[in-house]
């Protein structure tokens, strides 16, 4: 199966693989060799746009997960003994390879999500530029040097690797999710086996063959395709997976925290969102209704930080309601670039959030736009959702608290400021939130007030710079934050080091 040609140039990996041309069947690459699951299996991916089969997958058991923790343990200590800056420098070239091959990742990645090709870019682009950053830390790196209560006495602490790291991704954004956790895994000396999503194999294998492009040395990087339950719970399970980094569910999470926790393993988990955007009366309507559109619709809904609680004063509701009620019936669906928002991954995902709405109509809640399936030409076959807004529900009904991670979003009436930072905070969730409003007074208020592990003032609920910390509390997250240099602490111990010297042998 071939991806679709680009007018930008491709050539072959070291190792003979063209990124433009899909595997018949995507394989495991355990550490520089690729590998089909070892009792044969495979399953197939879908193209969401369609619904029809792309490629067959390797579907990893725990057999599988066992040779590329075992491999990863054995290479480990060199790749660590290596200094921050050699890491740095091998990561700095799997970032120039993706930027050297940005069309083909930017291909493979439409191919698997069905979202549009401009958008694809632009995650690839994240990507990158993820990769950049990290690679520039192996130049810093930092520890401390500090003072002591006892004479003739260094103290200072440095950074050590934890061993092997186990990997687990979403598919919402699958290169940029892939990026956030083997760069700083990679970067602090750690070997990482990455569990791609079942969803999106094909980033995660094309991010593998460019590691071993870069000259990441046999067995410190392997990617592994399969489910969580054959694939996933496996790797969490290892006795010799010194931690786990999970994208996903909370259930899921739950159950990661619980199993690793066993064995006094290190997790990092970032969870679901049920992100609140206020919109205050003083605030520029057209502006909310701009960032609403984005936060709630953009890459169909699938964000943790998708704003899905729309909440607005109630002297500019109406309005504010209208205009967001136009601006969404002229949303385009499709594939192209020029359209707002494409499929969500899987029948199941459509499926269950869809349900989720009928569930909310029959509670009482008014659909005032969406609310289906696509169907029709340049639709049939995939699982395309309407954008859909949804009224009158309660700030404890099922449709308010649980993260559906589509195209859906609730309006929410309240009479003033301490009313809507209540219902902002009234969620088991705390990742992201957002106010609109003209007074600085109303915006510092805010973000001392929510709770949330972003804030954004006049903005949407989503968007992430490399340079800067992300993730949640409450049920969005275990504390720890990807992105920044506080990813380095998900990956690395603290030494403390004491050096005495005694000046009279000097």
């Amino acid at each position: 199966m071939n991806v679709p040609s680009s007018a930008e140039p491709s050539r072959a990996d070291a190792a003979g693989q063209d990124l433009r041309s899909i595997p018949a069947v995507v394989p495991n690459q355990i550490g520089n060799q690729d590998a089909g699951a070892s009792d044969g299996r495979t399953f197939s991916k879908t193209d969401p746009a369609t619904g029809l089969a792309v490629c067959e997958v390797a579907r990893s058991t725990a057999s599988d997960v066992s040779r590329a923790v075992e491999r990863a343990k054995q290479a480990q200590p060199a790749w660590a003994a290596m200094t921050p800056v050699a890491r740095g420098d091998i990561l700095r070239q799997i970032a120039l390879l993706m930027r050297e091959h940005r069309a083909e990742l930017a291909e493979l990645v439409a191919k698997e999500t069905g979202k549009s090709r401009k958008d694809a870019r632009g995650e690839t682009d994240a990507a990158i530029e993820m990769g950049f950053f990290v690679a520039g830390e192996g130049r810093r790196f930092y520890g401390q040097t500090t003072t002591s209560a006892v004479p003739n006495k260094t103290a200072m602490t440095v950074r050590q690797p934890l061993g092997v790291a186990g990997l687990i991704i979403a598919a919402n954004t699958p290169i940029a999710n892939v990026a956030w956790k083997a760069f700083p895994a990679l970067l602090c000396g750690n070997a990482a086996v990455m569990k791609a999503s079942e969803d999106t194999p094909l980033s995660a294998w094309a991010f593998g063959v460019l590691a071993r492009e870069a000259g990441v040395p046999d067995g410190v990087y392997s990617t592994l395709h399969g489910f969580g339950e054959e694939a996933g719970a496996p790797l969490v399970e290892h006795p010799d997976v010194a931690v786990v980094s999970f994208t996903g569910s909370c259930q899921v999470g739950r159950w990661i925290a619980e199993t690793a926790g066993r064995r006094l393993a290190k997790t990092c988990l970032e969870l679901g969102g049920k992100n609140p955007l206020i919109v205050c009366d003083d605030a520029d309507l057209e502006n909310a209704v701009k960032w609403t559109l984005g936060s709630a619709f953009s890459n169909a809904g699938q964000r943790c930080a998708a704003g899905s609680r729309i909440i607005v004063f109630d002297k500019v509701y109406d309005t504010f309601t209208a205009l967001l009620l136009d601006a969404t019936r002229a949303l385009t669906i499709g594939t192209s670039d020029t359209d707002d928002l494409g499929p969500v991954i899987n029948e199941s995902q459509m499926v269950s959030m869809l349900a989720a709405v009928e569930r909310a109509k029959a509670a009482g809640a008014a659909v005032l736009a969406g609310g289906h399936r696509l169907s029709g030409d340049g639709y049939d076959g995939g699982y395309f959702v309407a954008p859909t807004l949804v009224a009158h529900v309660g700030a404890n009904d099922e449709i308010s608290q649980s993260e559906l991670f589509g195209p859906i979003t609730c309006l929410y009436r309240v009479q003033g400021f301490d009313e809507a930072i209540d219902l902002a905070n009234d969620s088991p969730f705390g990742l992201t939130a957002s106010i609109h409003t003209r007074d600085l007074n109303r915006a510092h208020t805010f973000v001392s007030r929510i709770q949330s592990g972003v804030a954004v003032v006049n903005g949407g609920t989503y968007g992430s710079e490399p340079h800067l910390p992300f993730g949640g509390l409450r049920q969005s997250g275990n504390g720890w934050r990807e992105a920044g240099t506080d990813a380095l602490n998900v990956y690395s111990d603290v030494k403390t080091v004491y050096i005495n010297h005694d000046p009279t042998r000097v």
